[in-house]
C-alpha cells in the first residue's frame, strides 16, 4: 500500500486522486457521478475515520449535524500511522472494527477490491449490505450525508442549498487549494521553493478570508454552509499542529480577530466538539512523520479555548 506522504513530484507534495467514487442517493438511481446502485437506508452503512484526518472530521461533522448517529455507524482508527497504514489498534477513542473485525484498514479496501494496491485513505463509506466500500472522498461523503438520508436525519438543513452551489463550489476550490491542501503542501514540501510557493497562498488566502469574515458572518453571508465546515476542519488544527509542525508560521490562527471567532462559533455549535479530539490530531501528526518530527515527541501544548465567547452574531 502507499503512503500519501511519500507522493512528491519536483519537490511538491502531490495528493492522489481517491479511487472509490459511487453514490448513495435517497432512491438508489444514479448520483452526480452517474453510478447509483446504493440507497439510504437506516443501518445499512458504516464509516471508517480518523479523529486526527481533517477529511474525515468532515464527514463526522455532517453525520453529527444532520442528526444520523443512529443510522450510520463509525469505527475510529488508532491515530498513528506507520507503513502499515490505518489500524484499528486499541487507543483511547478508538473503537476497532466491530463491522468487519479487521486489524488495518487496508483489509476493508482489499476487502472491496481484491488486489487493491492503491492508497489507502480515511474516511470511508462502506455498504454493510454489499460489503464494499460505496465511497472515499470526503467531499463526496459529506453531501450525499446532507441529502441523502434527510428521511431518517433528525434535521433537514442543507448545507449545500441549490441557489448558492456555484457560490459554494468557488469558494471550495480556492479553501481547497490554498487551506485545506496548502498546509500539506508546505509541510510536506521538499525543496525550499516548493514550501514557499504553498507558505504564500496559504497567508495570502488566510489574509483574504480575515477581509471577508469582517463583513460576513459566514463565507457566503448569514447562513452556513459546507465551504464554512469545510474550513474550519483545518482552522481547528492550525494553532495545535499546522503553526509548527508544517512551518505555516507566519501567523497563528488567533492572531486573526475574525477567523479566530468565526473558528470558536463553529466549534460551539452544538455537536461539533464531539467530533473534535486534539489528542488524537496532535498524536497522529507528531508521532506520524517522521520525516519532518524525527523523535515522536508530541508538545503539550499549546492551550486553546475554544469555548472562549465569540461575538459573531454582531457582524
Amino acid at each position: 500500500m502507499k503512503n500519501e506522504i511519500e507522493r512528491i513530484q519536483n519537490g511538491e507534495f502531490v495528493r492522489s486522486e481517491t479511487t472509490f467514487r459511487n453514490w448513495v442517493t435517497a432512491d438508489g438511481l444514479p448520483g452526480p457521478s452517474g453510478i447509483g446502485g446504493f440507497k439510504a437506508e437506516p443501518g445499512r452503512y458504516h464509516l471508517y475515520v480518523s479523529y486526527a484526518c481533517p477529511w474525515a472530521n468532515r464527514t463526522l461533522i455532517f453525520r453529527k449535524l444532520k442528526g444520523l448517529e443512529e443510522i450510520i455507524s463509525v469505527s475510529v482508527v488508532h491515530p498513528y500511522l506507520d507503513e502499515r497504514g490505518w489500524s484499528f489498534q486499541d487507543y483511547p477513542g478508538s473503537t476497532g472494527d466491530p463491522v468487519n473485525h479487521f486489524d488495518f484498514l487496508s483489509e476493508v479496501y482489499r476487502a472491496s477490491s481484491p488486489g487493491y494496491t492503491g492508497v489507502v485513505t480515511v474516511p470511508v463509506l462502506w455498504d454493510k449490505q454489499q460489503g464494499v466500500i460505496v465511497n472515499n472522498e470526503s467531499s463526496e461523503i459529506i453531501r450525499m450525508l446532507n441529502t441523502a438520508f434527510n428521511a431518517f436525519a433528525k434535521t433537514d438543513t442543507d448545507y449545500y442549498p441549490e441557489t448558492l452551489r456555484d457560490e459554494i463550489d468557488a469558494v471550495n476550490e480556492v479553501i481547497y487549494n490554498n487551506v485545506n491542501n496548502g498546509v500539506y503542501r508546505a509541510g510536506f514540501a521538499r525543496t525550499q521553493a516548493a514550501y514557499e510557493r504553498a507558505y504564500d497562498r496559504l497567508f495570502d488566502t488566510l489574509d483574504d478570508l480575515e477581509l471577508r469574515l469582517s463583513r460576513n458572518r459566514y463565507l457566503l453571508g448569514d447562513q452556513v454552509t459546507e465551504a464554512d465546515w469545510r474550513l474550519f476542519v483545518t482552522l481547528v488544527r492550525f494553532d495545535a499542529v499546522y503553526y509548527s509542525h508544517f512551518k505555516a508560521n507566519k501567523k497563528r490562527l488567533i492572531d486573526y480577530p475574525n477567523l479566530w471567532a468565526y473558528t470558536r462559533e463553529l466549534y460551539q455549535v452544538p455537536g461539533v466538539s464531539d467530533t473534535i479530539n486534539m489528542d488524537h490530531i496532535k498524536y497522529h501528526y507528531y508521532a506520524s512523520h517522521h520525516s519532518i518530527n524525527p523523535t515522536g515527541i508530541v508538545p503539550k501544548g499549546p492551550v486553546i479555548d475554544f469555548y472562549e465567547p465569540h461575538d459573531r452574531e454582531k457582524v
